[in-house]
Protein backbone atom coordinates (compact mmCIF):
# COMPACT_ATOMS: atom_id res chain seq x y z
CA UNK A 1 0.00 0.00 0.00
CA UNK A 2 1.14 3.54 -0.61
CA UNK A 3 2.08 6.07 2.06
CA UNK A 4 -1.29 7.79 1.78
CA UNK A 5 -3.18 4.48 2.00
CA UNK A 6 -1.15 3.38 5.04
CA UNK A 7 -1.68 6.75 6.73
CA UNK A 8 -5.44 6.62 6.19
CA UNK A 9 -5.95 2.94 6.97
CA UNK A 10 -3.88 2.84 10.17
CA UNK A 11 -4.23 6.46 11.26
CA UNK A 12 -0.48 7.03 11.03
CA UNK A 13 0.72 10.59 10.52
CA UNK A 14 2.38 11.06 7.12
CA UNK A 15 5.25 12.79 8.93
CA UNK A 16 5.91 9.54 10.81
CA UNK A 17 5.93 7.60 7.55
CA UNK A 18 8.43 10.10 6.16
CA UNK A 19 10.55 9.72 9.30
CA UNK A 20 10.42 5.93 8.97
CA UNK A 21 11.56 6.10 5.35
CA UNK A 22 14.32 8.52 6.39
CA UNK A 23 15.66 5.99 8.89
CA UNK A 24 16.39 3.66 5.98
CA UNK A 25 14.86 0.73 7.86
CA UNK A 26 12.88 -0.34 4.80
CA UNK A 27 14.20 -2.64 2.16
CA UNK A 28 15.15 -0.45 -0.85
CA UNK A 29 13.05 -2.71 -3.07
CA UNK A 30 9.93 -1.30 -1.39
CA UNK A 31 10.21 1.92 -3.33
CA UNK A 32 8.50 1.31 -6.63
CA UNK A 33 8.43 4.11 -9.17
CA UNK A 34 9.28 6.62 -6.42
CA UNK A 35 6.31 5.52 -4.27
CA UNK A 36 6.88 3.62 -1.04
CA UNK A 37 4.98 0.36 -0.76
CA UNK A 38 4.22 -0.58 2.87
CA UNK A 39 3.51 -4.15 3.94
CA UNK A 40 2.29 -5.62 7.24
CA UNK A 41 5.86 -5.85 8.58
CA UNK A 42 6.29 -2.11 7.99
CA UNK A 43 3.00 -1.39 9.75
CA UNK A 44 4.13 -3.47 12.74
CA UNK A 45 7.42 -1.53 12.87
CA UNK A 46 5.52 1.74 12.57
CA UNK A 47 3.33 0.69 15.48
CA UNK A 48 6.46 0.19 17.58
CA UNK A 49 7.79 3.58 16.45
CA UNK A 50 4.49 5.28 17.35
CA UNK A 51 4.58 3.66 20.79
CA UNK A 52 8.15 4.80 21.36
CA UNK A 53 7.20 8.35 20.32
CA UNK A 54 4.15 8.24 22.59
CA UNK A 55 6.24 7.28 25.63
CA UNK A 56 8.65 10.15 25.04
CA UNK A 57 11.49 8.75 22.96
CA UNK A 58 13.26 11.33 20.80
CA UNK A 59 13.66 10.74 17.06
CA UNK A 60 17.27 9.71 17.66
CA UNK A 61 16.29 7.30 20.45
CA UNK A 62 13.60 5.76 18.25
CA UNK A 63 16.09 5.24 15.46
CA UNK A 64 18.63 3.66 17.82
CA UNK A 65 15.99 1.38 19.34
CA UNK A 66 14.70 0.30 15.93
CA UNK A 67 18.21 -0.40 14.61
CA UNK A 68 18.82 -2.57 17.68
CA UNK A 69 15.46 -4.30 17.23
CA UNK A 70 16.15 -5.09 13.58
CA UNK A 71 19.73 -6.14 14.20
CA UNK A 72 20.71 -9.75 13.58
CA UNK A 73 22.29 -9.77 17.04
CA UNK A 74 20.63 -10.27 20.42
CA UNK A 75 20.00 -6.71 21.60
CA UNK A 76 17.42 -7.29 24.34
CA UNK A 77 19.77 -6.03 27.07
CA UNK A 78 20.40 -2.73 25.26
CA UNK A 79 16.74 -2.24 24.39
CA UNK A 80 15.63 -3.06 27.93
CA UNK A 81 18.17 -0.52 29.25
CA UNK A 82 16.64 2.13 26.98
CA UNK A 83 13.12 1.27 28.16
CA UNK A 84 14.20 1.23 31.81
CA UNK A 85 15.88 4.64 31.46
CA UNK A 86 12.72 6.12 29.90
CA UNK A 87 10.59 4.54 32.63
CA UNK A 88 12.80 6.01 35.35
CA UNK A 89 12.66 9.42 33.69
CA UNK A 90 8.86 9.22 33.49
CA UNK A 91 8.60 8.26 37.15
CA UNK A 92 10.84 11.20 38.08
CA UNK A 93 8.50 13.53 36.15
CA UNK A 94 5.45 12.02 37.88
CA UNK A 95 7.01 12.49 41.32
CA UNK A 96 7.93 16.08 40.48
CA UNK A 97 4.35 16.79 39.36
CA UNK A 98 3.00 15.17 42.54
CA UNK A 99 5.19 17.47 44.61
CA UNK A 100 3.90 20.45 42.63
CA UNK A 101 0.31 19.36 43.28
CA UNK A 102 1.03 19.02 46.99
CA UNK A 103 2.41 22.57 47.09
CA UNK A 104 -0.60 23.88 45.16
CA UNK A 105 -2.98 22.08 47.49
CA UNK A 106 -1.15 23.57 50.49
CA UNK A 107 -1.53 27.10 49.08
CA UNK A 108 -5.21 26.47 48.28
CA UNK A 109 -5.82 25.11 51.78
CA UNK A 110 -4.03 28.09 53.33
CA UNK A 111 -6.12 30.51 51.25
CA UNK A 112 -9.43 28.79 52.09
CA UNK A 113 -8.53 28.75 55.77
CA UNK A 114 -7.78 32.50 55.76
CA UNK A 115 -11.08 33.24 53.95
CA UNK A 116 -13.04 31.48 56.71
CA UNK A 117 -11.30 33.32 59.50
Amino acid sequence: MTKEEAAARYNIPVSLLDEYAGMHLCDPVKQVMEVWQYDEQDIERLSTIMTLHDVGFTKEEVETYMRLLLSDENTEVERMAMLDAKRTSSLDEIHFKEAQLNRLDYLRHKMKKSQKG
